[in-house]
Parts: structure tokens; C-alpha cells; sequence
């Protein structure tokens, strides 16, 4: 009976590491978002190594570049912003990257989970996966200071479709974190 429970535990660890979307965003110390109303999203240079990895999604696929590209579009659109690829006040960056990663539950090396053991040893689980990461960054148009980074990581899956769907995730809960465009209103005399 322990050790079912002891299965069952591992497998919830692998369902809930395995799931989920882990965002975190940071503010520049001096940043201000007021004025802040277009933007443009600027399209990924060359890497400066010269290198290309070959677990860049963004190098892997010109579609997947241009859909994420568009759904940065409508994100920061779905928060009030103007996309102004000509006369923007922000710009914003992104980068993404996907590697397989190894989780290990448990590893055998032989001897029992905990001194005395619970009896028969649990099974050992080894699972691979892929992680992705997407970072994107809001650049004052006229300094190009940085002013705000959100980054998102999260296992993505290797079909195509689902891939693009796991982006378009990762860029949503990203944007969601940027502060809503806030329009001045202007004073009646």
C-alpha cells in the first residue's frame, strides 16, 4: 500500500512539473510606462556568435517565427496598446529557445528510498522532455532602455501544431503580466 502511494506521489511530481506555464517579469528601477502608447515588434537579428543552435525554434521554422511574431502582435494589442511599426514608443524583443531536458523522479542506485525501506522499492522513472523558454523584452523606442522583461519556461510538445499552441500560450501569459495601456483623458475646462 506505501509503495502505491509512493508511486502515485511520483506521478503527480511528474503531472505538475510537467504542466503549467512558469512566468516571471521584471521592472527597470528608474522604469515608466506613462505615455507609453504604440509599439512595434521588432524581428529577431542574427545571433552575434554567428552560431545557430539547433534547438532554436526560431531558427528551425520561419512559420513559427512569424506566428509568434504575430501573436506578440495581438497580445500587447488585447492590452490596449497600438501596434505602430513607424513611429513607435516601445519595441519589443523576443527570444525563444526549446532542449530536452531529463526529469528524474527517483534514480536506483541500489539501495532502498529510506533507511529500513518500505519493503518492495518503487518503481524508478526517467522522462524526457522538452523545455521551452520565450523571453520577451519592452525597449524604450527613443533610449533603448530596457524597461521591462517578461520570461515564460514550460514543456512544449514536439508536434508542430501543438507547438505553435504552446507559444501562443507562453506569449499570452507573458503579455498578461505587462501593465494595460491606461489612455489620459483629457480635462474640461
Amino acid at each position: 500500500m506505501k509503495s502505491r502511494l509512493v508511486l502515485l506521489a511520483g506521478a503527480a511530481a511528474l503531472v505538475s512539473c510537467g504542466s503549467g506555464i512558469r512566468v516571471r517579469t521584471e521592472v527597470a528601477p528608474q522604469a515608466s510606462f506613462a505615455g507609453l502608447a504604440r509599439f512595434r515588434v521588432l524581428t529577431p537579428p542574427v545571433r552575434r556568435d554567428g552560431r545557430r543552435a539547433p534547438d532554436d525554434p526560431m531558427l528551425v521554422s520561419s512559420i513559427t517565427n512569424r506566428a509568434l511574431h504575430a501573436d506578440l502582435e495581438q497580445a500587447f494589442r488585447s492590452r490596449g496598446y497600438t501596434l505602430d511599426p513607424r513611429n513607435p514608443d516601445f519595441n519589443v524583443a523576443y527570444y525563444a529557445s526549446a532542449r530536452e531536458k531529463l526529469d528524474v523522479t527517483m534514480w536506483d542506485y541500489g539501495y532502498p528510498p529510506r533507511w529500513g525501506g518500505w519493503g518492495r522499492r518503487p518503481a524508478y522513472i526517467a522522462r524526457p522532455f522538452t523545455e521551452g523558454t520565450l523571453i520577451v523584452d519592452v525597449v524604450d523606442a527613443r533610449t533603448s532602455e530596457l524597461l521591462w522583461r517578461g520570461r515564460a519556461v514550460a514543456v512544449v510538445s514536439d508536434d508542430p501544431i501543438e507547438f505553435h499552441k504552446d507559444l501562443r500560450s507562453a506569449a499570452n501569459e507573458i503579455v498578461k503580466k505587462f501593465p494595460m495601456m491606461t489612455r489620459q483623458i483629457a480635462k474640461q475646462p
